[in-house]
């Protein structure tokens, strides 16, 4: 549609609402617990949803599917910081799509309301409600299910977020995207620094660094910390090291580009937020999504992979913050770098 391409979306394609191909291969992550914490993905409805979309809308007759580009991060190297600094998910650099996506989605079902001279009865989504998007994006064509779990495109990677528009008319459907074209290649599985990529094509979200800095809630377990490396939200390495990202193309969207204080942020300096500041400086980001303690504990915990010190100042001043969650990774963090030094100064 060129509607869709004029209001930024990169891939769009068209789908059936039958059930999604591998709703059985998600039932049984669910059972075994790959989902962590996030309870709200096992719900009876949640589920119920994921394999039938039209009880999300009894009058689904088709399911446009879209994907908009954000920035490939090797297109955009560090800059020199003031001390550690840290690094965020590429897809995070700029405006929070739930807050980009929803009015373009809406503009969409408006020019197709124009053009047959009446309301569609429609929900439009973009990872906010119980769909299987890889799923259906899949059928639609717009690409395969990687063995990073990722959804990839042949001509422009995986760089790229998901939207879905539930139609109560019917629309000519995309024939899906059958390929597997990841082949024999495995180094997403060998480069994740915590093994949270399965042979199955799905992953243990609860040793995936992106669940670990954002959707988990608590404490960071001991022994993945230290993989977690100088990464303070999301992880992008299993799509860096994955051949059909190698094109570093310079196409996105701009509401994504990058804000001024990220993709690297300064690790000393975001330790020190304070509630106010954090709120002002992430305003309209999807780090606003961790909240202060969230990304604190993580800033606390990068702090202590990559950080020496000079950095013991500002981890002692941390284990006086309000919040028991940032102590805690705080003291943790303070225990590694002076436990480093003492080796070197052995040495």
């Amino acid at each position: 549609m060129n509607k869709a391409h004029h209001l930024g979306f990169a891939l769009v394609g068209v789908t059936t609402p039958e059930p999604p191909p591998h709703i059985s291969a998600y039932e049984n992550w669910l059972k075994l617990g790959r989902h962590g914490s996030m309870n709200y993905l096992a719900e009876e409805r949640a589920r119920s949803c994921r394999r039938e979309p039209r009880l999300l809308l009894p009058e689904c007759r088709s399911i446009i599917m879209l994907g908009i580009r954000y920035p490939n991060p090797k297109t955009i190297q560090p800059e020199e910081e003031n001390g550690p600094s840290g690094r965020v998910a590429a897809y995070a650099w700029g405006r929070d799509y739930h807050l980009v996506l929803p009015e373009r989605l809406q503009s969409l079902v408006r020019y197709i309301e124009q053009l047959i001279g009446c309301q569609v009865p429609h929900r439009c989504y973009t990872d906010t409600g119980p769909v299987l998007e890889r799923d259906l994006a899949q059928r639609a064509g717009l690409g395969w299910i990687g063995k990073n779990t990722c959804l990839i495109n042949p001509w422009i990677g995986s760089y790229f977020l998901l939207a879905e528009i539930l139609l109560g008319i019917d629309l000519e459907p995309n024939p899906p995207f059958m390929a597997d074209r990841c082949g024999t290649c495995t180094r997403c599985i060998e480069a994740c620094p915590t093994g949270c990529i399965l042979p199955d094509r799905t992953l243990d979200a609860r040793h995936c660094i992106a669940y670990l800095t954002i959707e988990n809630k608590g404490e960071i377990p001991f022994d993945l910390r230290p993989q977690i490396g100088n990464r303070v939200f999301g992880c992008d390495i299993c799509q860096l090291v994955c051949p059909w990202n190698r094109k570093p193309a310079n196409e996105y969207d701009q509401d994504f580009a990058s804000h001024p204080s990220l993709p690297n942020p300064n690790l000393r300096a975001d330790l020190m937020l304070t509630p106010q500041e954090f709120n002002q400086k992430f305003k309209d980001s999807p780090v606003q999504r961790a909240r202060r303690r969230g990304y604190l504990r993580n800033v606390a915990v990068a702090l202590g992979n990559t950080g020496g010190p000079a950095d013991i100042p500002t981890l002692e001043g941390a284990l006086l913050d309000g919040e028991p969650l940032v102590r805690q990774h705080a003291d943790w963090a303070l225990k590694q770098i002076q436990k480093i030094d003492r080796l070197v100064r052995r040495e």
